[in-house]
């Protein structure tokens, strides 16, 4: 109602989950360690800590 977003991790009705974070794939893509690789469809967003703290009591062990 504010208006303000947030970062947020939420599971869809498939069971995967969605991030909703900053887009930093131009600034971030060069640096992936060398076991890291993403499609070109694929993007590098980040969430702060804190919001995949708070997510993880939401995430299932299984």
């Amino acid at each position: 109602m504010t208006g303000e977003t947030c970062p947020d991790v939420f599971e869809l009705s498939d069971g995967n989950f969605a991030v909703i974070g900053t887009d930093r794939t131009d600034e971030l893509d060069a640096l992936l360690p060398d076991d890291a690789a993403r499609a070109d469809y694929e993007r590098i967003v980040v969430i702060t800590r804190d919001t995949l703290l708070r997510a993880k009591r939401d995430i299932p062990d299984e």
